[in-house]
């Protein structure tokens, strides 16, 4: 005799539950996610501290110990990368051509640190004078006790730092800005 698929004589089964369905439970998806995310703080806090090499120059703590006095540029001013180009325009064809860059290290001085200049005869008081008038501060490249290539430089306020916009990112110490 045929039996109807409706009828069974088997009893319900009760409902599997869902968690017994998935491959993955929860504590497992927590102990990879946690591997994951220290993994990447590993390799951020690896990334920004090591400068194996003088090409990875990958934290500021590097740019100052390569500046030139460096005791001296960190106290009294700031270290910098120092970029020298030669700009080339023609008029007839115009075009501009740029020159293959060098960088080498540097230091910014603040203006009021600049009696060091001075004292040890390496900027007149005339320099000092015009470099004053026109708002500007010095900068320089090689040892001070050597023969250092100093100049008059301005500093561009035009030119803005988009890095120190990003949220979560802390304030530039208050003598950031006193150059």
């Amino acid at each position: 005799m045929k039996r109807n698929s409706r009828y069974s004589d088997s009893q319900p089964s009760a409902p599997k539950s869902s968690a017994s369905k998935s491959p993955f439970n929860y504590a497992y998806l927590a102990i990879i996610g946690g591997i994951f995310i220290l993994g990447i703080g590993f390799g951020i806090a690896f990334s920004s501290t090591a400068t194996l090499n003088p090409q990875n120059v990958a934290s500021r703590e590097f740019i100052d110990q390569s500046a030139p006095n460096p005791e001296l540029c960190v106290q009294f001013g700031a270290s910098a990368m120092v970029m020298d180009t030669r700009l080339f325009v023609t008029l007839n064809p115009f075009s501009v051509y740029i020159s293959q860059p060098s960088m080498r290290p540097g230091c910014v001085l603040r203006s009021t640190n600049w009696t060091i200049l001075e004292q040890r005869k390496l900027v007149t008081s005339d320099q000092v004078r015009e470099c004053k008038q026109r708002m500007n501060t010095f900068g320089y490249t090689g040892v001070l006790e050597g023969s250092p290539q100093i100049n008059c430089i301005y500093q561009n306020d035009a030119a803005k730092n988009l890095f120190s916009n990003q949220p979560g990112v802390g304030a530039s110490p208050p003598e950031a800005n006193n150059f």
